[in-house]
């Protein structure tokens, strides 16, 4: 089975509070169906200073979100799409979207 999401994929959010942004996929989670992608569900982390010398901070980092939230964006026609595969001549299959049928 093919992937619909892959690694620096742009992707649209569906769902949730950051419902409409694009970014790029920056981490997958299979095992869990999570995909983390940048400028998205951006969580604050207090870090506290452990060493003599360290500062406390507050850091804001991207967290996973469900990959059923998240749809791909073909590249030439610009909107979010279903993804279907295509048999290539040489044998192997690829990713095309489900509206203008181009290959990613």
């Amino acid at each position: 089975m093919m992937a619909r999401v892959k690694k620096n994929d742009t992707v649209v959010v569906l769902a949730g509070k950051d419902r409409g942004k694009k970014g790029t996929v920056i981490a997958l989670c299979f095992k869990k169906n999570k995909v983390m992608v940048k400028g998205v569900a951006i969580a604050t982390r207090h870090a506290k200073a452990r060493k003599q010398g360290e500062t406390s901070s507050i850091k804001k980092e991207e967290t996973f979100i469900a990959l059923s939230n998240v749809m791909p964006m073909c590249s030439s026609c610009k909107t979010a799409c279903r993804v279907n595969t295509k048999m290539l001549e040489q044998g192997m299959r690829a990713r095309m979207c489900n509206n203008c049928q181009e290959v990613f």
